[in-house]
């Protein structure tokens, strides 16, 4: 009877307990789940999966630029992009209102989670019951090809709210750590270490003493422009486009006033004129210390009372922070990483010196700064800089009419006018700083790169049945290169040469007329006139005239 009685008891209480989840909204898709109902379902859906799934290995080439990588890339965004979105996240207008959410596919959960390709394979082919993912009726190759591709989703930022940086906890450089140089990372991370070795940020400032190779002319040439000898160069500084030379005099350097113009081979003088620091400063390079107006973006943690940097070149520590700590013991916690930041701050890590900006105080001790002092990974940037001003319709130094950058190291100050910005989009999105094969330090190519976003049958566009038809160029071709049209090189960073812009805007041609703005087309078509361009982009019938025509 006692039995019988709680027996009754713990139906009533289960019965209520069901009845007030229904009726408080538990079963809308749009209710998060509780912890404890996440863990649960999680722990579940993980058991299911047999062993020997999980031993399974991809057998297809997972490689960037791979064929199966682009044959998944299209199923990804066929079938996936709507509610995992194109990072993996699960960010999307479906995802934020499926319940239970859909699994987060991005880097760093699959990571977290140790998720082998055998897991992936199964959850595609199989679906889960009682949830939006279902079992895909495909061949095992397509299968295949889609775990291929999502272990080659773009990387993105974390949202504010899912920040692992606490901004109640002290960061690595505010708890004691103090900045130990890149060697000191090699040891564990000797195959990131290795491919940064190569790439122009380790090697942005060169003593040719160590060196000898670095120095790119032949100063012995006899150009009128060369007024200096090996021996005065203390530091080389570039190598891509253009080439300069630091002299050491007292605890500073200067500028020689000559430089080497990489693309076209030959001597050009160096004298800073229209740039807004130069007013503040005599007319003369010898009195101009690159302490001031370049070291704190070509070093480590620059020191501007002893003009000392803990490193110089662009090393681990100007993105990651000081690292001592993290030698101590080598935990997430103990180091700074972007990828685990916001994307307001992961985007700040390179808008530090890729951007025209000034300090919020200038003249710091009687020196006027173009690099943001006192500015480190652990803080906000924008207390310690400000990007530009810029008066819409007039051409400046630095910017065309429009606003878009009109010279070069201007990505940061082009980026955060864009789409891509205000989506969440980081510059390692595209990039990857520690090195790569690819022009630029891309992740892949830039003619595969942005179609890992944007495709045909993606939500992100763009809206045409295949690339040819959007583009209205033959695949393959340059003007077929997403990057050709909304990305032209038209920010100058010496003489003709140009870097591309980094607004993703498509300028018309009719902006090139009323502003002077150098459009895609003509960058292209240089035996072309504007009317030309404006002609053929109105035979356009899939764009909008309004905005590529008018």
């Amino acid at each position: 009877m006692f039995c019988a009685l709680i027996i009754i008891v713990l139906l009533v209480v289960g019965g209520a307990f069901l009845y007030h989840y229904i009726v408080t909204g538990g079963l809308r898709a749009r209710q998060k789940p509780s912890a404890l109902e996440a863990r649960v379902a999680a722990s579940l859906v993980n058991f299911s999966i047999p062993t020997e799934f999980k031993a399974m290995k991809n057998p297809l080439d997972a490689t960037p630029n791979g064929g199966d990588v682009a044959a998944g890339r299209e199923l990804y965004q066929k079938n996936c992009d709507a509610c995992h979105g194109f990072d993996g996240t699960g960010n999307t207008h479906a995802g934020n209102g499926t319940y239970p959410p859909p699994f987060d596919l991005s880097h760093a959960a699959i990571a977290r989670r140790n998720r082998t390709d055998g897991e992936l394979f199964y959850f595609i082919r199989n679906g889960v019951r009682n949830t939006a993912m279902p079992g895909w009726q495909m061949p095992n190759l397509q299968i295949w090809q889609l775990v291929a591709y999502i272990r080659n989703l773009p990387l993105t930022a974390p949202a504010p709210r899912e920040q692992t940086v606490n901004p109640a906890t002290p960061a690595p450089s505010e708890a004691g750590a103090h900045y130990v140089g890149s060697a000191a990372c090699e040891k564990c991370h000797e195959d990131i270490y290795t491919r940064w070795k190569k790439t122009p940020m380790a090697n942005v400032v060169r003593n040719p003493k160590e060196h000898p190779d670095a120095i790119i002319p032949d100063l012995k040439s006899g150009d009128p422009l060369i007024t200096f000898t090996v021996d005065d160069i203390a530091f080389v500084y570039g190598s891509k486009w253009k080439q300069r030379y630091f002299k050491k005099v007292g605890d500073d350097y200067y500028v020689l006033p000559a430089q080497w113009d990489v693309t076209h081979k030959q001597w050009k003088p160096y004298f800073v004129k229209k740039d807004w620091w130069a007013e503040f400063y005599p007319p003369d390079n010898f009195q101009r210390p690159t302490g001031a107006l370049c070291d704190g973006c070509h070093s480590v943690n620059y020191d501007i009372k002893t003009k000392i940097p803990s490193e110089w070149n662009v090393g681990c520590e100007k993105c990651h922070g000081p690292g001592s700590e993290h030698v101590k013991q080598a935990t997430a916690a103990s180091i700074l990483c972007p990828s685990r930041m916001d994307y307001v701050a992961a985007n700040d890590t390179c808008i530090q010196c890729h951007s025209q900006g000034r300090t919020l105080t200038n003249p710091i001790d009687g020196k006027y700064y173009d690099w943001p002092v006192g500015y480190d990974v652990s803080k906000k940037l924008s207390d310690y800089w400000k990007l530009e001003d810029h008066k819409l319709g007039e051409t400046t130094f630095t910017h065309f009419p429009d606003g878009t950058a009109h010279k070069n190291r201007m990505q940061g100050n082009d980026f955060t006018t864009s789409l891509m910005y205000t989506h969440g989009v980081t510059c390692f999105t595209c990039h990857d700083v520690h090195g790569t094969e690819y022009p630029s330090q891309l992740r892949k190519p830039a003619s595969s790169l942005c179609l890992d976003c944007h495709g045909p049958s993606s939500p992100n566009g763009p809206f045409a049945p295949s690339l040819e038809a959007h583009t209205h160029h033959k695949a393959g071709s340059a003007g077929s290169e997403c990057i050709a049209c909304h990305m032209p090189k038209i920010a100058e960073t010496l003489g003709d040469v140009n870097v591309r812009s980094h607004t993703f805007h498509f300028v018309s041609p009719s902006e090139t007329d009323s502003m002077k703005i150098p459009n895609a087309c003509n960058v292209c078509h240089t035996d072309k006139t504007t009317a030309w361009a404006t002609s053929a982009l109105k035979s356009w019938g899939d764009q909008s005239p309004w905005r590529v025509a008018q």
